[in-house]
């Protein structure tokens, strides 16, 4: 067994890395670039080198500053993570030449699979399902068009050398395919260093699912169940879960026990997974094969009780697996959300800042419950523009599918996240959507139940009352503080005021406190809006960021934010602002005039902090609806800005090369 390990990656799979390392008595050694100087995964690790400036193409990408911190610190093997490095074939080779041990399959399994063009062609010759398309050299978007046509629309354009929904396009027509083409090029060339891109027939609605696959270099391999991943957005995952809903046994067993035929076709020796798209009738094609450890890998973990980064480590130590296919148990459900720094109320943009609050859920067991948390950053951590957006993944086990969806609600309530735009809500919801609990999902979930964008979730009359409850026993319990501070003119006079408006948005519910003491821990008997007496409970103290407790018979884990004259309430994906006054205020406060937002109509702002990669247009020009206007490249995602009516463009604000808060004004039109 090794000594010492470097990572050659960051963030949370790094922190990851280092976990295992540690259980298995390693020494670690982490790399870092400028912008990851004061970043978790080189505090946690023994030793950390400082391999080259912010961008990844001149850090994390570069096999020799690796391959010399390794010989600087005597690091016997490499764990290179996922996306970076992980499945460059060439970099394996380097490390071997210098008789560093690559923790990962060998050079040849990585061309043959980890080659999107070449994986395709090597299953084919092995009898392995796949999807029509087009695997060889794609010339021009004009030779892209003619493909699609001969194929077929829809069709998916796919960076070969990509990953992580980088560098991939659907496209619907013509246009699309040429659009397509250019942007799918250009994420690949600035994301993997490989612009070769492939063509293939996009199956409508299906689901993705994944074999789990574990080899060593003795001849033995087996499978370790699957994960659905069908909830994406951008070709990109967002929520994972093992197993799938939708696989029955024998369809379990086909898919792995041909991923296991690929795995020792290509004599792979390490973890990796074989990805299936799968349609409504369980037929299955393979998508491709990632030749390093998944993200979403956890949930597999979960349910199987198996550590897949000690197993890398165990194999390419050389030693022989373990365990057998018929010691693999599949228990209980897992489900993991990616934490994203991106704006679910813009689009999904990325977002960029300072974690000014960063607190997440209690991890371990609880009953019949395990939380889980996979991150890499911290209180204090920045979220830059320069790698990935993910700040986490939240992972919750249960014995059942809806145990574990419910645990999952009430962590992501309970995750504390401050000073950057994020997914949470987003997370929060879809927690709560029927079709998600029930199991009826495809690629195309997110698409077809939020075609026009995720949206503020409104509450229901119901779930009103419960904002409304919360409302006005966090306001008793603030002013309840306030009048025992020392030297108030006017402290109270002991009595408990009985009747209370709370305003939510635009609706006004009154608030009756029938009975209870203002002390910590709560307990107040109230009616709202003249509904029955009901009770609510919480040890809520003023300043806490959650509000745990009960209202009637709901248990609530809510979070609070003060907002002038009233507080921030979130919970299960729906926000409000909700204000408790005495019913004078309120009937004054309903005769202040609303404030109207500035119209910026005539301006095209940057959606999210990034910088300009090109201006389509010139002053002066007169541009068609749906004709681009700019490109802004953000977290290593190209995002085309698109006229959304005819317009003439009167100034130029901005220029390529230029960086941009959000809301920076690009144009300005007639």
């Amino acid at each position: 067994m090794f000594a010492k390990i470097l990572i050659a990656n960051r963030g949370e799979i790094a922190c990851r890395v280092i976990k295992t390392a540690r259980k298995m008595c390693m020494a670690t050694v982490a790399v870092y670039s400028d912008a990851d100087r004061d970043a978790v995964h080189v505090e946690m690790a023994d030793e950390a080198v400082h391999i080259g400036p912010s961008q990844a193409a001149q850090s994390y990408l570069v096999p020799e500053n690796i391959i010399a911190a390794c010989k600087a610190t005597g690091a016997e093997a490499v764990h290179p993570g996922y996306g970076f490095l992980s499945e460059r074939a060439s970099f394996c080779e380097a490390l071997e030449k210098e008789g560093i041990i690559f923790i990962g399959p060998k050079p040849k399994a990585i061309r043959a699979m980890g080659d999107k063009i070449e994986s395709k062609k090597f299953a084919n010759a092995a009898n392995v399902s796949t999807v029509p398309g087009w695997l060889g050299t794609i010339e021009n978007a004009g030779h892209a068009e003619k493909i699609a046509g001969e194929i077929g629309y829809p069709v998916m354009i796919k960076a070969s050398a990509g990953g992580g929904g980088k560098g991939m396009r659907i496209a619907w027509s013509k246009a699309e395919v040429r659009d397509g083409f250019d942007r799918a090029r250009s994420e690949a060339k600035s994301s993997f260093g490989d612009d070769r891109v492939f063509i293939e027939k996009f199956v409508v609605n299906p689901r993705h699912i994944e074999i789990q696959v574990l080899a060593d270099a003795h001849g033995n391999a087996l499978y370790l169940g699957e994960r659905e991943c069908s909830i994406q957005r951008r070709n990109q995952k967002i929520v994972e879960e093992a197993p799938s809903p939708f696989l029955d046994a024998k369809t379990r067993k086909a898919m792995g026990e041909q991923s296991v035929a690929l795995a020792r076709a290509v004599d792979y020796q390490s973890a990796g997974t074989v990805e299936f798209i799968v349609d409504g009738e369980k037929n299955f094609y393979f998508l491709e094969m990632n030749t390093r450890l998944q993200v979403e890998h956890p949930v597999t973990e979960l349910v199987t009780g198996i550590d897949l980064v000690e197993q890398m480590i165990r194999i390419a130590a050389g030693e022989k697996l373990a365990i057998k296919q018929s010691d693999v148990k599949l228990n209980g459900w897992a489900v993991e959300s990616r934490l994203y720094a991106e704006d679910p109320y813009r689009n999904f943009l990325p977002s960029i800042g300072r974690l000014m609050r960063y607190r997440p859920p209690e991890e371990g067991r609880f009953g019949d419950v395990v939380v889980r948390n996979d991150t890499g950053v911290t209180e204090g951590s920045e979220i830059s523009m320069f790698y990935d957006p993910m700040v986490a993944k939240l992972c919750t086990w249960a014995p059942t599918r809806l145990a574990a969806i419910d645990a999952m609600s009430e962590a992501l309530d309970s995750f504390v996240v401050d000073g950057i735009e994020h997914n949470m809500p987003f997370l929060a919801a879809l927690m709560q959507h029927p079709r998600w609990r029930e199991g009826l999902i495809s690629t195309a979930f997110i698409s077809e139940e939020y075609p026009d964008g995720f949206a503020p979730i409104a509450p229901d009359s119901q779930e009103k009352a419960i904002f409304a409850a919360i409302a006005t026993a966090v306001e008793l319990l603030r002013r309840d503080r306030l009048d025992r501070l020392g030297g108030r003119l006017a402290p109270h006079s002991g009595a408990l005021k009985r009747d209370w408006v709370i305003k939510i948005g635009e609706d006004y519910l009154s608030a009756s406190v029938l009975g209870g003491m203002i002390s910590i821990p709560l307990e107040l008997h109230m009616s709202i809006d003249g509904g029955k007496a009901l009770t609510v409970a919480s040890d809520w103290r003023p300043g806490d960021l959650i509000w745990r407790g009960t209202v009637g018979d709901r248990r609530v884990a809510a979070q609070i934010r003060p907002v002038p004259n009233g507080f921030r309430i979130a919970w299960k994906g729906m926000s409000v602002t909700a204000r408790a006054m005495l019913p004078r205020t309120a009937e004054l406060e309903r005769l202040m005039p609303e404030k109207v937002a500035p119209d910026t109509s005539k301006m095209l702002l940057c959606p999210m902090p990034g910088l300009v990669v090109s201006i389509a247009v010139a002053e002066g020009q007169e541009v068609k609806a749906g004709e681009t206007l700019a490109v802004v490249e953000a977290m290593k995602m190209e995002n085309v800005l698109r006229a959304e009516r005819d317009l003439t463009v009167s100034k130029l604000k901005a220029k390529p090369g230029d960086s941009l808060a959000v809301d920076a004004v690009i144009m300005e039109f007639a």
